[in-house]
């Protein structure tokens, strides 16, 4: 009987309806070799890390994993706006494999080979999107944002043919689960009231069982959601991450980030900021994120229209009762997050202005966004271009008048300290390490990243470059998301 190092499959979507996916092995490459091997995770996950880090052929598809079941989830999704019926092109669930303490947690190959969605690709991932994917994603988890999880980036062999050929290679990606709103749109088209009946028990069970048995389960399922996706779009707001392609594709029923292709994060603080290369109109700049996440949720209200209620204008009636909410709920999480980032716990009426006034001061003087949090801690004015100025010294007396109020500054020096990261994956000390790796196969640049982006809120020296931003010449103006 061959080992399993830990894994404990039971793949409950592969017992779904067949319209839902398609049985799809990954295909073998020629000279797998292992790249990166995240054993804190396979720690996390009961895994064998020690010997799993040695068993590339396992990530490659190359062995097949006992238990495992591999397939292709089918799902649609609005890219910039425009629905278009997708699935796994490139990507193979092997499973879910189930930790001891009975968490569930998909494993899937990104780069596994062709499917029946790939639509001509060739189901391949180049190396260095990988390592990205990799790198952004435990960055996020450092944060303490939900996100998927990278375990491993096993390099191919072989090359992969973009604008020129690439090393190749395949990342193994963990979820709570690959459902997103792409999942319901694609249901939704099949016209089939049990499929959709299905897929929202299914979805309930697996992400918010709490709500089970629910008069109006589509009701319900739709509430949770919305709410998770505010959590997670104020996170995102939180530390300047810019997703870059928030099409209901990718937008997560689970609440987690996901996909991390031309995604980035600012530094200096600009609303309209993109880094995107085919996100030519600015619709998922930083500033447009919680309304096209609004955006996106419509779409998933209209997937569950027909379960909601069976007159379809009260099942309208009861989805824009919903979605007209959101801006209120949102906006009140992104002002208690704003307070908590200036370490203000009570609530006054001039919060409010104190923050954009101190937003619009950034954007004006184009202050880094991580860092100027960070210089606030202790209450000292900061110093610099962007800070010396008469207006920006106006605004930190109201501001430290304002904590007054507080009663102990030691406690708003800690709550900042929990809310403001010290340091971000800025984007040219990413293109740094992916070019080492790319280029000259030294991935110690990349390990010495992901070091310090796994403790990102603790105090670092002020000549730290992790902490410094981006000289003239380093700035990163566009990223690509490697299809």
């Amino acid at each position: 009987m061959s080992p399993t190092y830990g894994f404990q499959f039971d793949n409950s979507y592969a017992r779904l309806p067949e319209a839902l996916f398609s049985l799809s092995a990954p295909q073998p490459v020629a000279k797998p070799d292992m790249v990166l091997f995240n054993h804190a995770l396979a720690d996390e996950l009961g895994l064998d890390a020690d010997a799993l880090a040695q068993q590339p052929d396992w990530f490659s598809g190359n062995t097949e994993i006992p238990g495992s079941t591999p397939l292709a989830q089918a799902y649609a999704g609005h890219q910039f706006g425009n629905l278009t019926m997708l699935g796994d092109g490139r990507a193979i669930l092997l499973g879910e494999h189930l930790t001891e303490d009975g968490r569930r947690r998909d494993i899937q190959l990104k780069g596994g080979g062709r499917t029946p969605f790939s639509r001509g690709g060739d189901g391949r991932a180049a190396l260095g999107p990988m390592l990205r994917e990799y790198v952004i994603s435990e960055a996020m988890h450092g944060l303490g944002i939900p996100t998927s999880r990278s375990l491993a980036v096993v390099a191919n062999g072989e090359p992969v043919y973009r604008d020129q050929p690439l090393p190749g290679a395949i990342l193994t990606r963990v979820a709570a689960s690959h459902l997103r709103v792409g999942t319901f749109q694609y249901a939704a088209a099949q016209q089939d009231p049990a499929l959709m009946d299905t897929l929202i028990d299914y979805t309930l069970h697996r992400h918010y069982p709490d709500q089970q048995g629910n008069d109006n389960p589509a009701l319900a399922l739709l509430d949770a959601v919305i709410a998770e996706q505010i959590a997670l779009v104020t996170h995102w707001m939180r530390v300047g991450f810019i997703h870059g392609v928030l099409n209901t594709d990718n937008v997560t029923l689970s609440g987690e980030t996901i996909d991390y292709g031309p995604c980035a994060f600012m530094d200096r603080y600009d609303q309209d900021t993109v880094f995107s290369s085919i996100d030519r109109q600015g619709r998922y700049a930083f500033g447009n994120q919680p309304a096209i996440t609004q955006w996106n949720l419509t779409r998933f209200a209209e997937t569950l229209l027909s379960r909601m209620d069976d007159d379809v204008d009260r099942a309208i009636e009861m989805a824009t009762e919903r979605l007209k909410g959101w801006s209120s709920t949102y906006d009140a999480s992104w002002l208690a997050m704003m307070r908590n980032k200036l370490g203000l716990t009570g609530e006054q009426a001039e919060d409010e202005s104190l923050i954009t006034d101190l937003l619009s001061l950034m954007q004006l003087h184009k202050a880094d966004y991580t860092n100027t949090f960070r210089l606030l801690i202790g209450g000292q004015q900061p110093q610099g271009q962007a800070y010396n100025n008469d207006a920006f010294a106006s605004w930190h007396a109201r501001w430290l008048a304002r904590l007054e109020h507080e009663g102990n500054v030691d406690d708003s020096w800690a709550r900042m300290r929990q809310n403001n990261p010290a340091i971000i994956p800025r984007n040219h000390q990413v293109e740094k390490a992916l070019q080492a790796a790319e280029e000259d196969g030294d991935l110690s640049v990349v390990n010495r990243l992901l070091a310090a982006l796994s403790d990102p809120y603790a105090d670092r020296d002020a000549e730290d470059p992790y902490v410094q931003p981006p000289k003239e010449d380093e700035v990163v103006c566009a990223t690509f998301c490697g299809t």
